[in-house]
């Protein structure tokens, strides 16, 4: 491992070409949110009065996201990490474009799954990329940062949706709302919006390097010492490459699916794939989801609905700026632990609030320290862990199910909600999740390596060193 790396790198450099990878992020993030904004003004335009229609409108953006999560690692691995995040950029503006544009449904929940597409790239490749480009010592931070723009392009959703949407009678019905200025054109300038960002991020990714471990990966070794050189000194991209090569070998053939259920990179992958589930099941999008629902109980009207889920993006935007430099300074696994445990209380406290008939300002506050937790805890640090602890041959790949991973724990958590709900009521509802976390504490303890500070290449001979570790007692006993 390299001392004082960073007096070797072009740190502005480095700066730039992760912030423009982390607009995919923000795209993710805005894309994902802006539709609840929108929700109440183009059900109106569609006539949508059916549950089913209703839920579909919302969660289709979900099956683009398992599409893209499934090819992101073939892309990524065929063609590199900057060509499939420069198709997430034109396929964020054609989202954009068309939602805003759409004069009947279907049309209008075709260019949602083309969103979520995007979404399934960007969430796969963008962390990815800046975890290939990042320096050991700064990585987390660098790809915290990707978390950072997700949870900007949440609250800049949020806040779009309330600085476009005029005021809404309370006894307004549908036709009125249809007949209104947001009916007709309102929500179309909330989709519209995405345009901007998503022209700025196709542009600017034109204006970034190749990931140099996937050049070398590739076979293009020269390419790769190159790119190493614009973000670094010689000594720098000489001593980086000499690692590299030392992951890879002389191997460059094409990486086959059955690669990531070897005995070398199964458990890797295994714990990739629980902390993706994790991040989900630990019940916080239960919270954004339904935080209409929470906040009328704590007294808010009708009117007052938009700006109190813009303070969730606050809380949420505050934490994960304070996130950034813990995450390399305390470290991953600790913060792992601590938004593990930290859920879990506080989910026990909301299920006995809710037993007790306890509501209003009292679960306000327990739902916002929930989002504050998981800000500063399982969002970015989840994200850091899975673009960092993959082997390079097979990162592409085995980020890609990692993420496909997550998507469908996603759509098991939203759609299953409502049915806990009904059966176990919000009480047994949350005590579950409580129940989940503290499981999901238990297996970070016992499985999860602490990463911070580690070079890519050095982590994954630690963790094969780890592995194999494991497997011997195994095979004493077998033999």
């Amino acid at each position: 491992m390299m001392n004082n790396t960073q007096q070797h790198l072009n740190m502005g450099y480095v700066w730039m070409i992760c912030l423009v990878a982390a607009c995919g992020g923000l795209l993710f993030g805005y894309d994902w949110v802006v539709i609840g904004g929108a929700k109440p003004f183009y059900e109106a335009y569609f006539n949508i009065t059916d549950p089913a229609m209703s839920g579909w409108a919302m969660s289709s953006a979900l099956a683009g996201c398992v599409l893209g999560a499934l090819i992101a690692g073939w892309s990524a691995d065929k063609f590199g990490r900057r060509l499939p995040l420069i198709l997430a950029a034109i396929l964020f503006s054609a989202s954009a474009w068309g939602t805003a544009v759409a004069t009947n449904f279907d049309w209008f929940v075709f260019y949602r799954i083309v969103g979520g597409v995007g979404i399934g790239l960007a969430s796969a490749l963008s962390p990815m990329y800046i975890a290939e480009v990042s320096p050991a010592e700064k990585r987390g931070k660098f790809v915290a940062v990707n978390q950072l723009t997700i949870v900007i392009g949440v609250l800049a959703a949020q806040l779009v949706n309330l600085m476009i949407a005029e005021p809404v009678a309370s006894s307004a019905t549908m036709n009125d709302i249809l007949q209104s200025w947001n009916g007709q054109m309102g929500w179309r300038w909330m989709f519209g919006a995405e345009l901007v960002p998503a022209l700025a991020f196709l542009i600017l990714m034109f204006f970034v390097p190749e990931s140099p471990r996937w050049l070398a990966k590739a076979g293009r070794m020269e390419k790769a010492e190159q790119t190493l050189r614009r973000i670094g000194t010689a000594h720098y991209a000489s001593a980086t490459l000499s690692e590299i090569r030392q992951t890879l070998g002389n191997d460059t053939r094409k990486v086959a699916i059955g690669e990531l259920f070897s005995a070398r990179v199964r458990p890797v992958l295994l714990i990739g794939i629980v902390l993706a589930v994790f991040q989900q099941w630990c019940g916080i999008n239960v919270i954004f989801n339904y935080a209409q629902e929470i906040f009328a109980s704590a007294g808010f009207d009708i009117n007052s609905t938009l700006k109190s889920i813009v303070a969730t993006g606050l809380i949420n935007l505050i934490f994960t700026i304070v996130a950034l430099p813990l995450v390399d300074k305390l470290g991953r696994r600790k913060l792992m632990l601590l938004g593990a445990s930290g859920l879990t209380i506080i989910y026990v406290l909301i299920a006995l609030a809710y037993g007790m008939g306890i509501l209003g300002l009292p679960v306000l506050i327990l739902v916002l320290a929930a989002i504050a937790i998981y800000a500063l805890t399982l969002a970015p640090v989840t994200w850091v862990l899975l673009a960092e602890i993959f082997p390079n041959r097979v990162r592409g790949l085995a980020m890609s199910l990692g993420t496909l991973a997550l998507w469908i724990a996603c759509f098991l958590l939203t759609y299953t909600f409502p049915l806990l709900n009904a059966g176990l009521g919000a009480s047994g509802s949350f005590l579950l999740y409580g129940v989940i976390c503290a499981l999901g504490f238990l297996f970070v303890l016992r499985k999860v390596p602490e990463t911070k500070g580690v070079t890519l290449e050095v982590l994954e001979q630690r963790l094969a060193s780890a592995n194999r570790g494991a497997t011997q007692p195994a095979e004493r006993a077998a033999s």
